[in-house]
């Protein structure tokens, strides 16, 4: 089960919205797929992204994936805590292992993402059960 407090891309990011920001993270069901992550490159603070654009990347032993921006925005915060221990992606994604803040330019963009809910259905879908 996904938090329902935040919007979940098909690309199994998530974003929680709190004011003009958003936080952002990768999904339980993403972090399950890579396996154990050992290395991320997150992105410059000040960067602007696009959503549906590259965020970071996230390396596992398993494979190396992009993360896409769920929101458009400026970056105006990075989770350090992951340079030194990737693997909180592992243990904590959707509390202490979120990625970067992103001063979300319309928040209006995420009104076509998924609830926790929708997100679980669109899970079990991806994973045929």
């Amino acid at each position: 089960m996904h938090p329902s407090d935040r919007k979940y891309s098909k690309t199994h990011e998530w974003v929680k919205i709190e004011g003009k920001e958003g936080r952002v993270g990768i999904s339980h069901h993403a972090q399950d797929h890579l396996g154990d992550i050992v290395f991320v490159e997150l992105p410059e603070i000040g960067k602007q992204v696009k959503k549906g654009e590259q965020l970071c990347v996230v390396e596992s032993v398993k494979a190396v994936a992009d993360c896409y921006a769920p929101v458009s925005g400026k970056v105006v915060k990075v989770n350090d805590k992951l340079v030194d221990k990737p693997e909180l992606l592992n243990q904590d994604p959707h509390g202490e292992a979120w990625i970067a803040v992103v001063e979300v330019a319309d928040p209006g963009e995420t009104t076509d993402l998924l609830d926790g809910a929708a997100y679980d259905k669109f899970c079990e879908e991806e994973s045929g059960h």
